[in-house]
C-alpha cells in the first residue's frame, strides 16, 4: 500500500461535517446523507467544485520539471472553502441536471444511430440482399486495400466481427432468421 497517502476514510457524517465546516450550506442532513450514500462524496464534489473558493492570481512551479523550475499558466487555484451561500442542495441540482441532459442526449443520439441503420440498410438492400457480403459495393479503402500485418481488408475484419456477434446474439429476430433463412442473414 502507498504509504505516502496519508487522507484518512472519512464516514458520512464525518464528510458531511467537512462540508459545514469548509462553509457549504446543509439545509436537509437527512436528505444530504441519503445523497452520498447512493451517489458518494466523490462523484458529487465535481458537482460542487464551481462553489470553491480560489486563490489570488498565482503560477505554480511544476514539480516534474526536473529541477527547471517551469511555472504554469497564471490562474486561481481552488480553496478548500466554499463560497458564500453554496449549498449542497445546489450541487445535487446539477447533477440531477447534468444526469436528465446526458440522458436526453443519449436518447436523441440513438434516434440518429438506428435512423442512420435504417437508412444505409435500405439503400444498400436495393443493390443486393446481401450486399454487405459485397467488397465491390464499399469504397477501395475500405474492400479492397490489404493490411501488410494481417493480409486482410478492413471489410474482412469489419465481416469476422459481424459474424461473431450474429453468433453469440440472444436477438429474437436474429435467432429467427437463422432458424428460418439460415446464414448469412439478409441486410
Amino acid at each position: 500500500m502507498p504509504e505516502n497517502y496519508t487522507k484518512p476514510r472519512l464516514s458520512i457524517d464525518d464528510q458531511l461535517d467537512q462540508l459545514h465546516q469548509r462553509g457549504m450550506v446543509i439545509s436537509d442532513v437527512a436528505k444530504a446523507r441519503d445523497y452520498l450514500e447512493r451517489i458518494g462524496y466523490y462523484r458529487l464534489s465535481g458537482y460542487w467544485f464551481a462553489f470553491r473558493e480560489r486563490s489570488e492570481l498565482c503560477c505554480v512551479l511544476n514539480p516534474a520539471s526536473q529541477g527547471k523550475h517551469e511555472r504554469s499558466k497564471p490562474g486561481r487555484l481552488p480553496l478548500e472553502q466554499f463560497k458564500s451561500g453554496a449549498s449542497f442542495e445546489n450541487a445535487v441540482d446539477l447533477y440531477v441536471f447534468d444526469k436528465k441532459l446526458r440522458l436526453m442526449a443519449m436518447d436523441a443520439l440513438e434516434r440518429i444511430e438506428i435512423s442512420l441503420r435504417v437508412d444505409i440498410s435500405h439503400h444498400l438492400g436495393e443493390r443486393h440482399r446481401f450486399a454487405y457480403l459485397q467488397p465491390e459495393l464499399f469504397h477501395s479503402g475500405f474492400s479492397s486495400a490489404i493490411d501488410a500485418k494481417t493480409g486482410l481488408t478492413s471489410h474482412h475484419n469489419w465481416l469476422a466481427k459481424q459474424a461473431t456477434l450474429i453468433t453469440r446474439s440472444k436477438e429474437d429476430f436474429i435467432r429467427h432468421n437463422r432458424e428460418k433463412y439460415g446464414l448469412p442473414l439478409a441486410i
